[in-house]
C-alpha cells in the first residue's frame, strides 16, 4: 500500500458490487463471496502479512553495534537502531507493516460486509467471529506501535490510529485518529463479540487462523496491556486449560535431541509445535538480517540475556546458542526463511518468514504477571517454575525450584511483587529473543534503552521519549492524519 485510503479502496473495489462503475460488466463468479467457504478463503488474508520483528527487535536493548556485518546503509535495520523515522517502505519496515495491517482490516471488513447481507447468517457465524477478532488484532498492533502506549490516565486524549469498520469505496477518504482509548474500546468490542463465535472445526489448519486458543491468548494480551488482571487470568486459562508444561517448547527435552541446526530452524514455527497458537506467513528478510546485520546480538549481549548459570534457578539455560561469522553474531535458531522464486527457472524471488503471533509461553507469562498484581504470589511462582522446568538443562525440582526467598535475593528487593515482575521480564527477554516482543515490555514498563556505536556515539531512549511512538507513514497525510510529535 502506498497510502491507507487508496489501498483499502482498490482492494474493496475488486470485491464488492460497486465495480460496475469501473467495469463494463460484472466480474465473474470467482470473486463473488457467496458461500461460507469463500468468505473463509478471503479471511486467510485478514492477517498482517508483514513482519514487525525486525524493526521492533532492533529498537530493544537486545541489540548492539557489532561493528561488522551488513553495511550501515541498510536503513531497514539502521533506522530503528538509531531511533530515527524510517526511510524505507519495503519489507520489514514500519510503513510496510502499517500497510499490511490495513490490508488485513480491509479483508476483514469485506467479509463482515458480505455476511451482513446474506440470507442465512447463521451459517456464517464462525467466519464473522474470525473477521471481528482479526480486525481487532490488526488495529491493536497498530495502536501499540504508532500511538502512545495505553495509559488509563491519558488514553482519552492521546492520539490513536484510524479504526476502520467498513469497506471504503472513496479514494483519498479523510480519516480520524481519534484517541487511544477509542481504539482500545473498539478492539475490546470486536474481540468480545467475535470470540464466542470462533469455531476451530471450520479450519483445515486451525493454527493459521484465530482459533479458540489463539483468540483467548489475544484477549489475555489485550487485558494485560489494559491492566485488567482478573480478565488476563480468565482468558489465559481458556487459551491453555490445565497444565501448561506439556504445551511449552521442549528446549531441555525434544529440542535438545536435535543436533542439526537447520532442523531447529524449521521446527520453531511449525503448526505441529504445541507451543504455537497462531502462525502467519510474512514476506520478510528478517531471517537474514538478524544474524548478518551490523546491529544485532553480540557475545556480550548474549551473556547478558542468557547468563551462566541462570541466577534464579542456579541451572544453565537449554536454549541452543550459536555463533556465526567467527563469533561476532550470536543467535538462537528460530527465524527460518522460505524463498519463493518468481518462476521455475528464475534466480530471483521473495523471502518469507513464518511468525508465531501467539504462543503458550506468552500466555503463561501473562498469567504469571496477572497473578503477581492480584496478589496470588504462589500462582505466579508456580508458573515460573513450570516455565523453568522446560528451559533449564537437567532440571531438578530439588535444586532448581524458584522460591520467594530466592527471587528476592536475586532481584535485589524485599518486595516480592517487584521481584516477580523483574523475574518475568528477565525470562521473557530470553524466551522471545529475535522476535520483537521485548519492545512491548519496554513500552509497558518505560524501560530506558541505550544504543551505542563502535565510534562512541550514545543514543538514549528515555522513559518518556517521543521516539517510543513510531512515526506514521508520510503517505497518511493524504488521508488527513497528523504526524506524531518529535
Amino acid at each position: 500500500m502506498k497510502r491507507l485510503s487508496l489501498y483499502i479502496s482498490l482492494f474493496c473495489l475488486l470485491l464488492n458490487g460497486g465495480c460496475n462503475k469501473y467495469l463494463d460488466k460484472e466480474p465473474d463468479n470467482r470473486v463473488k463471496l457467496n458461500t461460507p467457504e469463500k468468505v473463509s478463503q478471503l479471511l486467510g488474508t485478514a492477517y498482517p502479512q508483514a513482519n514487525y520483528q525486525a524493526f521492533a527487535e532492533t529498537m530493544t536493548d537486545n541489540v548492539t553495534d557489532i561493528g561488522s556485518g551488513d553495511p550501515i546503509t541498510n536503513n531497514v535495520i539502521h533506522d530503528p537502531y538509531f531511533f530515527v523515522d524510517s526511510r524505507e517502505t519495503q519489507e520489514d519496515s514500519p510503513e510496510n507493516y502499517w500497510d499490511s495491517c490495513y490490508a488485513a482490516v480491509a479483508a476483514a471488513n469485506q467479509a463482515l460486509e458480505t455476511i451482513s447481507k446474506v440470507s442465512d447468517p447463521e451459517n456464517y457465524k464462525a467466519q464473522k467471529g474470525e473477521a471481528l477478532v482479526a480486525r481487532a488484532y490488526a488495529h491493536f498492533m497498530l495502536v501499540n506501535f504508532f500511538s502512545k502506549f495505553y495509559d488509563a490516565s491519558t488514553a482519552s486524549t492521546d492520539p490513536g490510529i484510524p479504526y476502520v469498520t467498513s469497506p471504503e469505496t472513496i479514494v483519498f477518504k479523510k480519516y480520524e485518529r481519534k484517541t487511544v482509548q477509542y481504539v482500545y474500546d473498539m478492539v475490546e468490542k470486536d474481540l468480545l463479540e467475535g470470540l464466542p463465535l470462533i469455531e476451530d472445526k471450520i479450519y483445515n489448519v486451525p493454527k493459521y487462523h484465530f482459533n479458540h486458543a489463539a483468540a483467548n491468548a489475544f484477549a489475555a494480551r489485550f487485558y494485560l496491556y489494559k491492566k485488567d488482571y482478573p480478565k488476563v487470568i480468565q482468558y489465559a486459562n481458556e487459551a491453555v486449560p490445565g497444565n501448561f508444561a506439556g504445551h511449552l517448547r521442549g528446549w531441555n527435552s525434544t529440542y535438545q535431541n536435535i543436533t542439526d541446526v537447520n532442523e531447529l530452524f524449521k521446527i520453531y514455527a511449525k503448526a505441529t509445535e504445541p507451543a504455537n497458537l497462531l502462525l502467519q506467513e510474512t514476506k520478510s528478510y528478517w531471517s537474514r538480517y538478524y544474524y548478518t546485520n551490523r546491529y544485532g546480538v553480540s557475545e556480550q549481549k548474549q551473556s547478558e540475556i542468557f547468563p551462566k548459570p541462570d541466577p534464579l534457578t542456579g541451572g544453565n539455560f537449554a536454549f541452543k546458542l550459536y555463533s556465526v561469522f567467527e563469533g561476532t553474531h550470536e543467535l538462537v535458531p528460530k527465524i527460518d526463511e522460505y524463498f519463493v522464486k518468481v518462476s521455475v527457472n528464475a534466480n530471483i524471488g521473495d523471502a518469507y518468514v513464518m511468525v508465531p503471533l501467539f504462543t503458550t509461553e506468552e500466555v503463561l507469562f501473562n498469567r504469571a504477571e496477572a497473578y503477581t498484581y492480584t496478589g496470588n504470589i504462589t500462582g505466579a511462582i508456580s508458573d515460573l517454575n513450570t516455565y523453568a522446568s522446560t528451559r533449564i538443562n537437567n532440571y531438578s525440582p530439588a535444586t532448581n525450584t524458584l522460591t520467594e526467598a530466592r527471587i528476592k535475593s536475586v532481584t535485589g528487593t524485599s518486595d516480592i511483587q517487584v521481584g516477580l515482575i523483574r523475574s518475568i521480564l528477565f525470562y521473557k527477554r530470553a524466551e522471545f529473543i529475535h522476535e520483537g516482543m521485548r519492545w512491548f515490555d519496554i513500552l509497558r514498563y518505560k524501560i530506558p534503552v541505550v544504543h551505542t556505536t563502535k565510534d562512541g556515539q550514545v543514543i538514549t531512549l528515555s522513559a518518556d521519549d517521543l521516539r517510543r511512538v513510531l512515526q506514521l507513514p508520510q503517505s497518511t497525510s493524504l488521508a488527513g492524519l497528523e504526524q506524531n510529535p518529535r
